[in-house]
């Protein structure tokens, strides 16, 4: 049996890949989020959530679940996202000025919560795909700068590594408090954790330029390495 093949059967098997089958939730990763909300208290009725890398949709499930009627969830991602009730999708590159203002004007420039998913395409190389996914949480963290209110939360996915250092020393200074937590529900052969970050300082915000200075020089840039 070829390798993607025994994959795809082991993973029939695990309990969270039918629970999320048997519960109409669109990926495994409902129980991650569901399990990191239950220890840390992510969301609250009402809060206005932005998840990043979003597709298929399982963390959008359950943040609006969570942050009910009056709250507002809006999901980004490079792929199509199939439409949810209650739920705005947006098709685009978080890198981008473009994709950024229309977030940004969605939510009438503040969030309650960031979220991000995102993980790289795995290349074989570990050292390789650990470096990506640390550049993927700088995004979220610039995201963080531009959209997340004084007091919000973020929780951000990475691959363990020796980079983990160098992500912990940009949140750290931006939150009150930073946790790495692994849900029940992530594999047991998988090294990815999640880093929950509370209490943002606000002191790192930065506003978008307008289009007329955005043309000359781009403005959304994240630190730290390039993809």
């Amino acid at each position: 049996m070829a390798l993607h093949d025994r994959w795809v059967q082991e993973r029939k098997h695990e309990r969270y890949y039918k629970l999320a089958k048997k519960l109409n939730y669109r990926s495994r990763a409902s129980f991650k989020l569901m399990q990191i909300d239950d220890r840390f208290g992510i969301f609250r009725e009402g809060d206005s959530v932005a998840d990043l890398g979003a597709s298929p949709g399982g963390w959008l499930q359950v943040a609006k679940e969570r942050v009910g009627d009056r709250g507002k969830v809006v999901g980004v991602d490079l792929r199509y996202i199939r439409p949810m009730d209650g739920v705005t999708t947006i098709i685009g590159d978080i890198t981008e000025d473009s994709t950024m203002r229309e977030l940004t004007e969605l939510f009438g420039g503040k969030a309650d919560v960031v979220l991000s998913d995102m993980a790289p395409n795995i290349g074989g190389n570990y050292s390789t795909d650990h470096a990506r996914s640390v550049d993927l949480c700088m995004y979220a963290v610039a995201v963080c700068d531009r959209i997340l209110r004084k007091g919000g939360k973020m929780v951000v996915k990475v691959f363990m590594g020796d980079m983990i250092d160098s992500l912990l020393t940009e949140l750290k200074p931006r939150f009150r408090s930073v946790r790495i937590y692994s849900p029940d529900a992530s594999r047991d052969t998988s090294s990815e954790v999640y880093i929950v970050s509370k209490g943002f300082l606000a002191s790192e915000n930065v506003k978008l330029k307008d289009i007329a200075e955005e043309e000359k020089k781009p403005e959304f840039r994240a630190k730290g390495r390039n993809i």
